[in-house]
């Protein structure tokens, strides 16, 4: 097997605490709201919603987009349907501002001095850019669904991430904190590491992070996987 040199992340829940993010930022704006019913109620439309894109129902929509219609599908539960358009647009960019996991940044760094490192996520790439920026994400390439027009796990996206760097799929670890988005990679011949984040959904709704033997690596944060990657 030749050896991996990208590693390719999964950004929402993997990378950024999604969940914890919106709940702050809703508790403030919003204190009236239950801000963890209000995230994942949000967070439950995203695969419907890219769905739409995979079947041909509707054409190419970009993440940003997909967001606002699942907003404005939950506002009128969470008595938030008074909302103005300026302040509709700034929660659904909420997503940018997603803070990262406390290990993110410094195991982003080490995984760095030894691999290229991509984002490979079904956010638009300037989702992507903007939260890199805010959080300190030290990317070295910024890859999205966008770049593909396919939202994971086509396996366009995989195949399509070893293609932008001309290796092959052998080369390249998708490392996420979900089993299903590594089992669509492991399928188009990419090694896998899978990072546990069981507080992904909060902590009143702890998450399942046993190790699947069928990935190439399980660590419990990115600094474990820099340990075992020798970074």
């Amino acid at each position: 097997m030749p050896p991996i040199s990208i590693l390719v992340f999964d950004i929402f829940g993997t990378v950024v605490d999604w969940h914890g993010s919106i709940v702050r930022e809703v508790q403030a704006v919003y204190p009236q709201v239950d801000a963890d019913a209000f995230a994942r109620a949000w967070r439950e439309r995203y695969q419907p919603a890219m769905q739409r894109v995979r079947s041909g129902e509707i054409g190419w929509t970009r993440l940003d987009e997909l967001h606002r219609g699942m907003l404005e599908d939950i506002l009128p539960r969470f008595g938030l349907e008074h909302l103005d358009e300026a302040e509709r647009a700034h929660l659904n960019r909420v997503w940018h501002r997603l803070n990262p996991w406390a290990d993110s940044v410094a195991g982003l760094a080490r995984l760095k001095s030894r691999f290229t490192i991509c984002s490979l996520s079904n956010g638009n790439i300037g989702l992507l850019t903007n939260m890199a920026k805010r959080g300190g994400l030290p990317w070295d390439c910024v890859l999205s669904a966008e770049v593909f027009h396919a939202y994971k796990p086509d396996p366009r996206v995989y195949l399509g991430a070893a293609g932008v760097f001309d290796v092959s799929p052998a080369e390249v670890m998708m490392v996420a904190a979900h089993q299903d988005d590594l089992a669509a990679a492991r399928d188009c011949g990419l090694a896998t590491a899978y990072i546990e984040r069981p507080m992904e959904f909060g902590a009143a709704h702890i998450k399942d992070v046993s190790p699947d033997p069928a990935n190439t690596y399980h660590a419990r944060d990115l600094l474990d996987l820099a340990n075992q990657l020798g970074c």
